[in-house]
């Protein structure tokens, strides 16, 4: 019995004794995969569904990262085009359990932007083509070169999906000045890689609103971030707050005083690895700024950002 084959069979016996629900679901998700693309392909393959106890066998390498953001199950297909055997597209649906959690995976994916129009935000390569919509996502992958079919592709099985959950409203919080295109990403769990800061979103930004310094070359080009983190109410973020004075007290070096835009309880100081660091709290929330190289602008942007925050 082949890899291929018992896997086949996993995935059987895991639905036979699913419960009606899933069942449902699963049959929704296949729904979605469309038979033909075109008179040159095709689905030449039955499609394959995948759970949370599966899918370590059909992306072993990526797995975990899908279930950190909510994984539920997705379906699997391919289409090969005709007298070509070696050339094809996969297909992968994912249902992530809500727009957040699709989001965060979409933003974790895209390469760059390069929207192509498809669901609530999309990304268009020669190769490669995502796009979120709702609760889930979608991949494309092509052996060869087929922008056109992956467009026309991506948009049948966005026309399928009924789920019109608007995208997460965090992401209209940064401010558009400066932000680099395509960067603002969501994280579970970990923002920054500290815990004790949990989930939220990050932001780049490039430096002088964005406007290329013709002294500087592409890879001179200065990045810095904004980002937010979520709490469950004001008292944790409070906390959250005094933990990242310590971290900073103890690995960098913590400035003294107050600000006169964000009062003395903000965070100020120079991280060793993330540089300049401004942080302050707005109810359940913590904003940042970090990176920036001049503090006028590192203030503004972050006023902006606190000014947004609902």
């Amino acid at each position: 019995m082949t890899r291929r084959q018992a896997l086949i069979i996993v995935s059987f016996l895991a639905v036979l004794l699913a419960p009606h629900d899933v069942l449902h679901g699963m049959a929704y998700l296949e729904s979605l995969v469309p038979k033909t693309v075109s008179d040159e392909w095709a689905l030449r393959e039955a499609p394959e569904t995948f759970t949370r106890e599966t899918l370590f066998e059909h992306i072993d390498g990526q797995a975990d990262l899908f279930i950190q953001y909510g994984f539920d199950k997705s379906v699997f297909a391919i289409y090969r085009k005709a007298n070509a055997s070696d050339d094809k597209i996969d297909l992968d649906i994912y249902d992530m359990g809500n727009s957040l959690q699709a989001f965060g995976v979409f933003s974790r994916f895209r390469q760059d932007e390069s929207p192509a129009g498809i669901g609530l935000d999309s990304y268009l390569g020669d190769q490669y083509a995502i796009f979120y919509k709702g609760k889930y996502f979608v991949v494309l992958q092509s052996t060869d070169s087929n922008p056109l079919i992956l467009k026309r592709l991506a948009q049948e099985i966005e026309s399928g999906i009924l789920d019109d959950s608007p995208p997460p409203k965090e992401i209209a919080y940064f401010p558009r000045t400066g932000l680099k295109p395509g960067s603002i990403e969501y994280f579970p769990d970990g923002l920054l890689g500290h815990q004790f800061l949990k989930r939220g979103f990050k932001a780049s930004y490039l430096e002088n609103d964005g406007k290329k310094n013709e002294a500087k070359t592409d890879s001179e080009d200065k990045e810095s971030h904004l980002f937010v983190s979520i709490f469950d109410n004001s008292q944790e973020a409070a906390n959250a707050l005094k933990l990242f004075r310590e971290n900073l007290s103890k690995k960098g070096k913590l400035e003294t005083g107050a600000t006169i835009r964000f009062g003395p309880d903000a965070v100020i100081g120079m991280d060793p690895y993330q540089g300049k660091t401004i942080v302050v709290q707005k109810g359940p929330c913590l904003a940042g700024a970090i990176g920036f190289e001049q503090d006028n602008e590192a203030e503004r942007r972050l006023d902006d950002l606190m000014k947004e925050i609902k």
